[in-house]
Parts: C-alpha cells; sequence; structure tokens
C-alpha cells in the first residue's frame, strides 16, 4: 500500500511501524462549591504552570538539543507563562466555577481553535503549540502521558495522528528513523525539527495512515512524501539507490551555509528568513540566513483579552532587533482581519473576510492601534536594523494615509524625547494585483517592496486555498500570476528601490533561476529552505537564467512551465 502526504523533511527511511495513539484527557463537567474549593483549583493550576515551565528548563539543559529545539522550548516557556492564559483559566474558574482541568482544556481549545482556522500556513501550525502547552500543563494537573516516556527498538518509523513540538524534542530519537503523520503542515514546529535533525518526515497523511499496524514494514520518502506500507523487494531496492544519492547531495549542501550566494558571473544575492520572534533568529543564522525578510508580528496580538501596550511592543521587536545582531529586520505591521480573527478586536462577520476589513485597513481605520506599533517599531529601531512593511496595499492613497500616520508617530516620538532612526526605510507588500500592477506609480513612494506570493496568487487566480475542491487550481506559475511579479521586479529595480519576495515561491527551488532571470535579488523564506535555494544560485550565469525567463515567459500554461523549469534543473 502506498500513501501520499506532504514531504516536510526530506530523505529516506526504511523500518519498521511503531503507532502513537495519544489517550485525550476529557472534560469532567465537575462543578466547584465554594470559595474555598474555588483557591485550591487556582492554586493547582499555578502549581502546574510553576511544573510546567521547570520541566521544559530541565529539557534545554540536554547537551544534544540543536539551537532549534532551544528556542521552541523558549517560546513555551513565554507562552506557558502568559498572564493571560492565567487570566482566562481564572474566570473561568472563579466565574463558571469550573475545576481547573476543565478550564485549561477550554482555554487550549480556544487557542487552538483560533489558530486551526488561519489561512497562513505558519500561523495555523502554531495551533500545535498551543496544543502543546495546554498538554502539558494538563499533564502536571492529572498525569497525562506523553510518547517521551516510551522505549523504541533500532529503525523505528513513528506512525500518529499529530507529533507535537514536545513530542519530537523530548522523546528517544536514537533509534527513530523518521514519522509519517495523519495531520501537520510543512511549517509545524514537528516538521522543523525533524529537518534539524536529518529525520525523514511525511505529515498530512490523512486518515488511512492510522491504519497501518505495529511492526508493519514502512518507508517513508520524505521528498515525495510517499509512504509505502509492507513494500516489495523492487520498491525497497529502488528506495535504497535513491537514499544513497540523497545523504551524498545532503553532505555537499550543509557545507554551503557560509559560502556567500553568489551566481557564477559573480551576482550577489540575499537569502533571508521569515520569523515569528525573537527566538526564531537562531535558526535563521544556523542555516546561513542573511536577516530577515518578513517578521511576523502577529503573535504579538493573539491570545490576548487586551491591546499590547507600547512598551511590551518595544520589547518584543527590541528583542529581535538585539537577536538579528545588525542584520535587516523587515517588521510587517499587524495582519489582522480575514483568516486571524482576534476577539477584542470587535471585528464584524464578514461573508468574504479575505477580501473585507483587514490588515491595513483595520490600520487606516483604527489610527490609535496602527501608531501605537508604528512608535514602538520606531523605539525598538535604535536596536537594530528594523525596517516597516505595510501589508495589503491596494494603491498609493492608501500607502499616502499610512505615510502619514507614520509621520505623526514620529512626531510623537520627538516630543516625549525618544530616540529613534529618522531614516528608517519603508516599504509594502505587494499581495493584491492592483499595486502589482500600478508598481511604477507605487514605487516612487517606498524604500523596498517584498512581493508576497501566496495572496497575489490566491487573489490573482480567485482562488481559495483551503477550498479543497479548488485548490488545485492555486498555482504560482499561472502565467498571470508569473506576469504580475515580472512587472513588480522590474519595475522596483526601473525605479532603483530594493525588492524582495517573502511568499512560499521564495523557498521553491523550482522557481530560483526563473525568479532570477527576472531581477530578483532578495529572497525571503523559512530557514531551513535556504541551503536548496543557495546551491541553487551558486550554480546559475544570470545570463542563462535571463534566457530561461524568456522561455518561460512565451508559454502558456503551468503546466508547461514547471515542466521546462523541471528539465532545466536536472
Amino acid at each position: 500500500m502506498e500513501i501520499k502526504g506532504i514531504g516536510v523533511s526530506p530523505g529516506i527511511a526504511i523500518g519498521k511501524a511503531c503507532v502513537i495513539k495519544k489517550k485525550q484527557a476529557a472534560v469532567t463537567g465537575i462543578l466547584l462549591i465554594d470559595d474555598t474549593e474555588i483557591a485550591v483549583e487556582i492554586e493547582r493550576f499555578d502549581n502546574a504552570v510553576i511544573l510546567a515551565i521547570t520541566e521544559i528548563e530541565g529539557i534545554k539543559n540536554n547537551p544534544a538539543l540543536a539551537d532549534e529545539d532551544i528556542a521552541i522550548l523558549e517560546t513555551h516557556i513565554e507562552l506557558i507563562g502568559d498572564p493571560q492564559i492565567k487570566d482566562d483559566v481564572t474566570e473561568l474558574i472563579t466565574a463558571e466555577r469550573k475545576n481547573a482541568n476543565d478550564a485549561i482544556i477550554e482555554v487550549t481549545q480556544n487557542m487552538v481553535e483560533l489558530f486551526r482556522n488561519m489561512d497562513d500556513e505558519y500561523m495555523q501550525a502554531r495551533a500545535a503549540d498551543m496544543e502543546d502547552i495546554g498538554n502539558r500543563i494538563l499533564k502536571h494537573l492529572i498525569g497525562v502521558d506523553t510518547p517521551a516516556t516510551q522505549k523504541f527498538e533500532p529503525d523505528t518509523i513513528i506512525i500518529a495522528e499529530d507529533l507535537s513540538p514536545s513530542d519530537t524534542i523530548t522523546m528517544d530519537l536514537n533509534c527513530i528513523s523518521g514519522f509519517a503523520t495523519h495531520a501537520g503542515s510543512t511549517t509545524s514546529h514537528s516538521a522543523i525539527i525533524a529537518r534539524a535533525r536529518g529525520l525523514p518526515a511525511v505529515v498530512g497523511c490523512g486518515a488511512s495512515i492510522m491504519s497501518i499496524q505495529d511492526g508493519d514494514a514502512i518507508i517513508i520518502d520524505g521528498i515525495s512524501g510517499q509512504v509505502y506500507v509492507n513494500p516489495g523487494d523492487e520498491t525497497i531496492h529502488q528506495l535504497k539507490i535513491k537514499r544513497k544519492q540523497f545523504i551524498l547531495q545532503t553532505g555537499k549542501l550543509k557545507q554551503l551555509k557560509d559560502i556567500p550566494a553568489v551566481t557564477t558571473d559573480g551576482t550577489a544575492i540575499i537569502l533571508s528568513a521569515n520569523i515569528s520572534g525573537a527566538a526564531d533568529m537562531d535558526n535563521v543564522f544556523h542555516h546561513g540566513g542573511q536577516g530577515v525578510g518578513l517578521f511576523r508580528t502577529e503573535l504579538l496580538f493573539m491570545n490576548r483579552n487586551t491591546y499590547p501596550t507600547e512598551d511590551k511592543q518595544f520589547e518584543f521587536y527590541k528583542q529581535t532587533a538585539l537577536k538579528a545582531k545588525g542584520k535587516p529586520v523587515i517588521v510587517r505591521t499587524i495582519d489582522i482581519g480575514g483568516d486571524k480573527q482576534i476577539p477584542y478586536f470587535g471585528l464584524p462577520a464578514e461573508e468574504n473576510p479575505f477580501l473585507g476589513y483587514r490588515a491595513i485597513r483595520i490600520c487606516l481605520d483604527r489610527e490609535d492601534i496602527f501608531i501605537t506599533q508604528l512608535k514602538a517599531i520606531l523605539r525598538a529601531s535604535v536596536f537594530g536594523e528594523l525596517k516597516i512593511m505595510l501589508p495589503m496595499i491596494a494603491g498609493v492613497l492608501e500607502l499616502r494615509q499610512a505615510k502619514c500616520i507614520l509621520e505623526k508617530a514620529k512626531k510623537q516620538l520627538l516630543e516625549d524625547n525618544f530616540p529613534f532612526n529618522t531614516g528608517i526605510e519603508l516599504g509594502i507588500m505587494i499581495e493584491i494585483p492592483s499595486a502589482a500592477i500600478t508598481a511604477d506609480i507605487l514605487a516612487k513612494e517606498v524604500d523596498f517592496f517584498s512581493i508576497g506570493t501566496n495572496d497575489l496568487c490566491q487573489y490573482t487566480l480567485a482562488v481559495d486555498r483551503m477550498n479543497e475542491k479548488i485548490a488545485h487550481l492555486y498555482d504560482p506559475f499561472n502565467p498571470g500570476v508569473l506576469r504580475l511579479i515580472r512587472n513588480v521586479i522590474e519595475q522596483a529595480n526601473r525605479h532603483q528601490i530594493h525588492v524582495g519576495m517573502c511568499g512560499e515561491m521564495a523557498g521553491d527551488p523550482l522557481a530560483t533561476v526563473l525568479l532570477l532571470g527576472m531581477g530578483l535579488k532578495e529572497f525571503s523564506m523559512s530557514a531551513t529552505s535556504i541551503h536548496n535555494i543557495k546551491n541553487n544560485i551558486i550554480h546559475t550565469d544570470m545570463a542563462e537564467a535571463k534566457r530561461v525567463c524568456e522561455k518561460v515567459m512565451g508559454l502558456d500554461n503551468p503546466d508547461d512551465i514547471k515542466t521546462y523549469l523541471q528539465q532545466f534543473i536536472k
């Protein structure tokens, strides 16, 4: 039997299945009787939080942990200690008389639901972190078992519904060759850890993966996303050859970390990473990143009941600026709305939120929210090379209005004697077709463009990526999307402003030569994709890349375009 999933960590693993089925903590429904019981339950919760943090601190002391592991654990410590979680749990215990067990389950489920309903794949993947910290607190409340306590035979292939970040960090991986899961995505922390440790992994396999039995012979192909159950001799032979070739290639790629991303004819290319906080910076440098092309700020606004203060935001941006060690960090202003609903924002329900009241549209309408964030970023700019980027800009009038508010923020800081970088760069994300078409107009108003291919593709093709019936129509190699991208790059270069790309396409090896041929010189992606993209760059001649671009722009459908690019790479 063959099962198709998403390959999130390349490599070939051959072994025997070990199926993990977690026990889920159940809501008891038991209500508290008096104030004494309420006080006891609050104390139980507080103690569980302390024990959870202490446990993670102990795990962090393991010298075998990679930088990625430690960064994730530090994020979990911050999340577990978040006062907002305590406030929400305490409210349920005191106001609704729920016991601590039921309260943390409800709070966790609400957080998980918030993230899972988002369109952004990275933000969706954070649902696993929310679930993870909830389960860790529960473990210390009622003793929930985790896979970390299990012992495995050599060459074990883990099969599971999903694996939390804690699972993949704390379980004994010495005998584990790879894993396959029902759920998951390319940006989940378990996928990041699998890549960091070189464990082949396939996620998003669907319910059929759970039909596998303990002891079944399994081969995981993390390159193609295939899982082979009890394969025949010929299949085993072919995949062993593929594994040998992959190991040789991987060894070569790891040697590229400190090699400059320069084409064969001497053109220097900037390779940056997309992050959500200071803890991600170690991973950026570990993979040879030269800075941050997209700093998502939404996490700071989530899991709260009120807006973060200017000082709270300032500290958040300051820590990232310091961790960046002088490298550029492009900070995207808040991109809330659409798929990212936050209760205290009081956003109205909309029939089509992706075309509605979101991102810069909210900021221009709610100047108090926007100016607070801008002032916090400006104050943090003295600690590093921060840049400001505005999302969802559709035209020049919105941009000019935003620039006026930015000037107000600067004026207020000057009046209050707060230092900031007066020459801080301002840029916009190009993710709406109208912005891509009028790039020549917008280029006169900003210091840089960053092409957000995820939304640009979605809006250009009128395809909701989350709709399974039409998701196959979502294709960044569609000629219409490529023409918009090329126009944006050409206009930016013509007006002598920086232009980068921070969407998924930037980390797609199939697109590298094509984008170079269009004139793109700044790529921002998941940190773990940098080696592959750099490998393509250092083997590319710009004149050849331009010929590839011209050939592609003469093709009339995405299938032919991808076939041509695949043949060229080979």
